[in-house]
């Protein structure tokens, strides 16, 4: 038999042969050794490899889950002393407002010693001797802290108490501002308790 290609479609007639003799027997014909492996292959993973699998995602998450716990925390720390230096920059540019009203410079001075209120971005920020109020006509404005954006808990009082919400123990990841007691006396802001964040 000749092996020369015929014109049919470039195929050889070995090739017709079999093709042939498959549409004859109704399949493809008999498999050979790769298709059946490939066949083998192609029906899924095995229990092992599933196994296998499995325990390696149960290992990663062990390790993973407690640093994604401990990344939590840090950064509910991280948030605190970010409000609690936004809360000190406020105070200091309060006062230097209302000692510009002071000095006389201003047009229309609305700080007095012992009380008014400044103007902070179009805001009236409440003073008590020189510094902002611990209420949130006071600090909580001139530093622009929403409770609902910045999820935090702005307890009422003096000293004024800003908890973040959704910390292990709000009552040890907190920090406070008590305002000026007296004039010439800048407000005590002790540094933020970060333990229970």
């Amino acid at each position: 038999m000749s092996t020369q290609p015929s014109s049919r479609r470039g195929a050889t007639p070995l090739i017709m042969r079999d093709r042939a003799r498959a549409r004859r027997n109704g399949g493809p014909g008999p498999m050979t050794q790769q298709q059946a492996t490939t066949r083998r292959h192609e029906r899924g993973f095995t229990l092992i490899e599933l196994v296998v699998v499995i325990s390696i995602i149960g290992i990663l998450a062990a390790f993973a889950l407690p640093r994604y716990i401990d990344m939590q925390s840090q950064s509910r720390a991280a948030k605190l002393n970010a409000i609690y230096g936004a809360v000190r920059s406020a105070s200091a540019l309060a006062s230097a407002a209302c000692r510009v009203d002071l000095s006389g410079v201003s047009n229309a001075p609305t700080c007095t010693q012992d009380g008014g209120t400044v103007n902070m971005d179009g805001l009236a920020v409440t003073m008590r001797f020189g510094y902002p109020t611990a209420d949130g006509a006071g600090i909580v404005t001139a530093a622009q802290i929403n409770p609902q954006t910045d999820q935090v808990r702005v307890l009422a009082g003096n000293p004024l108490v800003i908890q973040i919400q959704g910390a292990v123990d709000p009552g040890t990841c907190q920090m406070t501002y008590q305002e000026s007691p007296g004039r010439g006396q800048a407000p005590i802001l002790a540094p933020p308790t970060t333990t229970g964040c």
